[in-house]
């Protein structure tokens, strides 16, 4: 099973090294990827469908024309945690 181990105070401080187009926005990671068309932004979005699956971690997202919008954080738990940082670094890898 995922690990949703809350992050500590040492794993949040280097977030931004981690995950450079990422945003620390409380207990939310935001990204926004722009891609040449609509197509382009969907098949992206099919592709982290099948990696959120695998994981059993989805991401809170919005879609317009070609750009994606994705908050990440683990609601059960109320704050990041180790889930929500191997799920970005996923995300990262797809794009």
């Amino acid at each position: 099973m995922a690990d949703r181990t809350p992050l500590t105070p040492d794993e949040r401080s280097g977030l931004a090294e981690r995950l450079p187009e990422w945003t620390l926005d409380g207990e939310v990671l935001r990204r926004t990827w722009t891609f040449a068309d609509f197509p382009e932004a969907w098949a992206f979005m099919g592709r982290v469908a099948v990696v959120a699956e695998e994981l059993q971690h989805h991401p809170d997202w919005s879609n317009s024309w070609n750009r994606v919008e994705m908050a990440v954080t683990t609601h059960s738990a109320g704050c990041l945690t180790r889930l929500d940082v191997a799920f970005a670094e996923a995300m990262d890898a797809l794009s």
